[in-house]
């Protein structure tokens, strides 16, 4: 039994619960991230307090699936990527090579419904979304609704188009 006790980080992150998953903006790296139920149930148990073996009860109880040891550990290393806990966990030895895609497919059909899964994405910041259209006169290729938003004046088919001759 490894005895390691993860703990969340909620320092700097901006945090909504909705149904079945909780989104996440890091302010620190401006990505967001979407846990999954089963990941974010990981992610509120870790504590600093409970070992892999015992966040592996309490999920299996709230989702009603056996769920393997394995699964935990991708959730805590994906975690752990996003830099969603306060310090990575070292898997046991016999995990230590073993990769993310070999641990899901480890998983079995069953258990990968219920498998732990984040996305996340860079969320752009407020000098990169202006950096198309008027306020640069970088328009060129960028996606417009209407002409005035383009420096050239010709919004063409939802894009910003040089404004050689007539737009239209």
């Amino acid at each position: 039994m490894n005895e390691t006790t993860p703990r969340a980080r909620v320092a700097r992150l901006v945090i909504r619960e909705l149904h079945d998953e909780v989104l996440i903006y890091d302010l620190e790296t401006n990505k967001a991230h979407c846990l999954n139920h089963t990941a974010a149930l990981v992610w509120k148990l870790c504590d600093g307090r409970r070992t892999v073996a015992q966040l592996r009860e309490l999920i299996e109880k709230d989702v009603g699936v056996a769920l393997p040891e394995e699964a935990i550990w991708l959730a805590l290393d994906q975690l752990a990527e996003f830099n969603l806990l306060t310090a990575r966990v070292s898997k046991p030895s016999r995990l230590a090579g073993i990769s993310r895609r070999h641990l899901i497919r480890s998983l079995g059909i069953a258990a990968t419904l219920s498998a732990p899964l984040i996305t996340s994405i860079v969320v752009p910041t407020p000098a990169m979304a202006a950096s198309c259209g008027s306020l640069t006169g970088r328009d060129n290729g960028c996606p417009c609704d209407f002409r005035s938003e383009c420096a050239s004046d010709c919004c063409r088919d939802g894009v910003c188009k040089p404004g050689v001759g007539n737009c239209f």
